[in-house]
């Protein structure tokens, strides 16, 4: 049975850091056992390699990680989880993992950009709730809103590309769909200039607002961690003072002119048709989706609970009808035999994150396998990003 010395400080730490409860960090490391493995069972003098391979799958930091014998960095500068007591959602241990990545990443880019002298720091003032957030909105806007494109996929590119001129460094993740757990969260801001979204594949516009929201905390430099419910939105059932500032920052910045059309709708009701044709075309010539509208419409009391719940089922039966109609079309096809074409999504990269990486490169910081890992290209592709 192999054995290793180890550092059982660096477990714990991240025991403490991810927020795992004793028994709930036991029944993790053991999955998959017939008998569940007691701390005393893994934490000796020595660990078996086994163990150690089990508590990786947890944490996913590599197996030299624990055989470090230097203590852990344990501060509010390394991790949200040590400047945070709560968050909007419930994470589960995929989200903390994501979270913990894009911390890590935040502090090595802050690294190459000291060693590099590159300026990366805060470029727009810090706003505060007290500050009306439609005005706010229509402010950020002349700086931040691109040119609109009607593909939502390619507005998400422009609004990222604007946000890096004002140093704002925005990451994309993507799950694999085999993935046994997904994350449940939407999008994060991390201080001082850091937002990380989600990639939705069949909701750009809902991966859109959530970047818009976003947005929102970090104009207020409040970080976050949060998925977005647009039932809550709609009914308003947050108490706090800084989601509802940062919703209607998020949809008065996406509405723009089309803002003011929204108030001067009737209310919504049977005999004006739910006002149908005229919610699509708001929606249509914006990139604020049918629904989170609806929510709009609710919470500003242009239409009830009851007529917001039954267009919300109509939306969301449709879009599952769209669904299934897309899963039996791909399954025919490989009855037929055909190969799918679909390929496993690439995240949007930030020109900011890239631009980055290249000056720390062109300065001798990292050289050209980490250029290479770090942006997630092939030699060949290496040319194509030192031109």
């Amino acid at each position: 049975m192999n054995t290793t010395p180890y550092n059982i400080a660096r477990i714990e730490q991240l025991i403490h850091q991810f927020r795992l409860e004793k028994e709930e960090f036991l029944d993790l490391v053991s999955e998959g056992l017939k008998n569940k493995l007691e701390w005393e069972d893994i934490f000796k003098p020595e660990i078996q390699l086994n163990h150690l391979k089990r508590i990786d799958k947890i944490f996913s930091k590599g197996l030299s990680y624990y055989l470090d014998p230097n203590p852990p960095i344990q501060s509010q500068e390394a991790s949200i989880f040590f400047r945070k007591e709560k968050f909007g959602t419930d994470l589960n241990l995929a989200s903390k993992k994501i979270v913990t990545q894009f911390e890590e990443l935040k502090l090595s880019l802050s690294g190459l950009a000291k060693m590099s002298d590159l300026k990366i720091d805060r470029a727009l003032p810090i706003y505060n709730t007290a500050e009306d957030a439609l005005t706010v909105a229509k402010e950020v806007r002349k700086t931040l809103f691109p040119k609109f494109r009607k593909d939502s996929k390619k507005f998400l590119e422009a609004l990222i590309n604007k946000f890096a001129e004002a140093n704002i460094l925005v990451f994309e993740f993507v799950e694999h769909p085999s993935l046994k757990q997904k994350s449940n969260i939407d999008g994060f801001y991390l201080q001082p200039n850091v937002i990380v979204l989600r990639r939705n594949q069949d909701y750009f516009k809902r991966e859109i607002f959530t970047l818009a929201h976003e947005l929102g905390h970090y104009l207020l430099n409040q970080e976050e961690v949060e998925s977005m419910d647009y039932d809550q939105l709609a009914h308003n059932t947050t108490t706090s003072k800084i989601e509802t500032w940062c919703n209607n920052f998020a949809f008065a910045f996406l509405a723009g002119d089309e803002l003011a059309a929204l108030d001067n709708l009737p209310e919504i009701g049977k005999s004006n048709d739910y006002s149908f044709d005229e919610i699509k075309t708001i929606s249509d010539s914006t990139h604020l989706s049918f629904t989170a509208i609806l929510t709009y419409l609710v919470r500003t009391n242009k239409m009830s609970g009851a007529i917001y719940g039954r267009m919300r089922k109509d939306q969301d039966d449709t879009i599952q009808a769209k669904k299934d109609a897309e899963k039996k079309k791909r399954e025919l096809e490989k009855e037929m035999g055909k190969k799918p074409m679909a390929s496993q999504a690439k995240p949007i990269q930030s020109p900011l994150f890239v631009s980055a990486v290249q000056t720390a490169f062109y300065d001798g910081v990292i050289n050209e396998y980490e250029l290479c890992k770090t942006l997630h290209l092939k030699p060949e592709q290496l040319e194509k990003y030192l031109r």
